[in-house]
């Protein structure tokens, strides 16, 4: 099994690389994110080892580039950080688990063995309406070859469009499903975020992919450009 550590302290590499080795694996070391991305983009591993805190190219932006170019390697994020939202932005930005360091080599490899009989997951599902590109994996969204800039709120209003596209959605199911329980505030909340979306998927590409259907709710479509 052919294993990238990518790890910027090189005290920590070679001993993962020893002991990693030890335990039957090809391992290929780099200690810049740069680096890391460049080997991970051309050669097949069964997993790579990545730190968060990298010098040129943060783990949390290889991962996600990885993924962006359709590379599926298992992929253990390592680190020093254990908040909750670091490990959540690791997940969310592709890696498949996740190991703070101070760390037992022990559970590190199980961990990794794990990972590797997994293999290589499927890529999720990305949305195309028309020339609209959404990705929930990567927290991406590009309309053609430009790439929008949305709140992760806008974002998940859009996902969930997305995955109904097509359909009517009623702006209450738009608020059950992207607003937790406890939020209370006006319903009109729902159109805000329509609004916001639309100037910047829409209204500045000539297109009416986010149509109202009056008195039901919305529909995402790639329809017909506006007039």
């Amino acid at each position: 099994m052919r294993i990238l550590v990518v790890e910027d302290d090189r005290r920590l590499a070679g001993l993962l690389r020893r002991g990693l080795t030890g335990e039957g694996f090809a391992v290929d070391l780099a200690y810049e994110g740069p680096r890391g991305l460049e080997l991970a983009m051309e050669n097949a591993y069964d997993a790579a080892v990545v730190d968060v805190m990298l010098p040129g190219l943060n783990g949390f932006r290889l991962c996600a580039r990885l993924r962006e170019a359709d590379v599926w390697t298992p992929v253990l994020m390592l680190t020093a950080k254990d908040g909750e939202y670091d490990e959540a932005e690791g997940l969310d930005t592709g890696a498949d688990d996740y190991v703070t360091k101070p760390f037992s080599f022990v559970a590190l490899t199980a961990r990794l063995r794990a990972l590797i009989r997994r293999g290589q997951r499927e890529r999720p599902t990305a949305f195309e309406v028309g020339d609209l590109h959404i990705d929930p994996a990567a927290r991406r969204c590009r309309r053609g070859e430009a790439v929008l800039a949305l709140t992760a709120r806008e974002f998940s209003v859009l996902e969930y469009l997305a995955r109904r596209r097509g359909e009517v959605v009623a702006k209450t199911e738009v608020l059950e499903h992207v607003w937790d329980n406890d939020f209370d505030g006006d319903i009109n909340i729902v159109e805000v975020y329509i609004s916001a979306l639309r100037r910047k998927i829409d209204t500045p590409f000539g297109v009416h992919t986010i149509q109202t259907v009056r008195g039901c709710g919305y529909r995402l479509d790639a329809g017909p450009a506006s007039a």
